[in-house]
């Protein structure tokens, strides 16, 4: 039986096994996926239990998709460009890491048929799902980048990484077109963006990468005022879906029980 995992800290609110073991079982495959909270002194341990083939495949979240990465063999183009690591398999004897939340973020925008092209945006937070995003947005041709960190040293870090951003203070809102909460602010129901809603204004996209929950306070507020908003779940479902495929060799279907299944 094929094993499979997805890690981080906190663990609790994923969504992922829920999706696999549907496509697992769908496929009538012989696996299992779970999830598992640990800390950074274990990644070494759980890189090793895929050399010895004990698990065939693990996704990695908050906070250890850049820390993970001393213990692999090998990144991809997209992990190495992020420096960011959500999904890792064994191939040719090494454990390989690479970064499908490119795509996921790239594919669940264009879902919604909405262009980036030309656009000013403000990415809020500079953790890491961040580069992926930088990336996705520079693919999609947005004019402008801002970001915004609650901690400026790892904004300035991304900076070195992407010179094109450029870095506001938290809080200050430039004018954009797109607004992205890519921080961990809204896991929790009581979590507030320090943003002074007023100043924002209507006709805007509010996207959120939590998807769960559905609708965070973020979310609320600028539909509140008038905007468009979209919660994460497609980009997490596109990039499971790259991930699921590297692991197995197929492509699962994202059918109208999926969607249901993460509501």
């Amino acid at each position: 039986m094929k094993k499979f995992l997805v890690i981080g800290n906190p663990i609790e609110h994923s969504l992922s096994p829920t999706l696999h073991n549907y496509w697992i079982k769908k496929n009538n495959l012989n696996a299992v996926y779970n999830k598992k909270k640990l800390d950074i002194s274990d990644l070494e341990n759980l890189i090793e239990q895929v050399k010895q083939k004990r698990i065939d495949g693990i996704n990695v979240t908050v906070p250890f998709k850049n820390s993970i990465i001393p213990f692999l063999d090998k990144l991809s183009e997209e992990a190495k460009t992020t420096q960011s690591v959500n999904t890792i398999y064994l191939k040719d004897k090494m454990v390989i890491g690479h970064n499908t939340d490119i795509e996921g973020f790239e594919l669940a925008i264009k879902n919604i048929n909405y262009d980036v092209n030309g656009k000013k945006v403000l990415l809020l937070g500079a953790g890491g799902v961040s580069p992926s995003i930088i990336v996705a947005l520079n693919n999609m041709k947005a004019k402008k980048i801002f970001l915004s960190n609650r901690t400026l040293a790892k904004a300035e870090n991304l900076k070195k990484i992407f010179n094109e951003i450029e870095i506001i203070k938290w809080g200050v809102l430039p004018d954009f077109d797109m607004i992205i909460n890519a921080t961990s602010l809204g896991l929790n129901s009581e979590d507030t963006i320090g943003i002074n809603y007023n100043k924002v204004g209507s006709g805007k996209l509010f996207y959120d990468v939590i998807y769960n929950p559905s609708e965070t306070n973020f979310l609320k507020s600028g539909k509140k005022i008038g905007n468009q908003t979209e919660n994460g779940k497609k980009m997490f479902i596109y990039q499971a879906q790259a991930s699921f495929k590297i692991w197995n060799d197929l492509v699962p279907e994202i059918d109208n029980d999926v969607m249901e299944l993460l509501n």
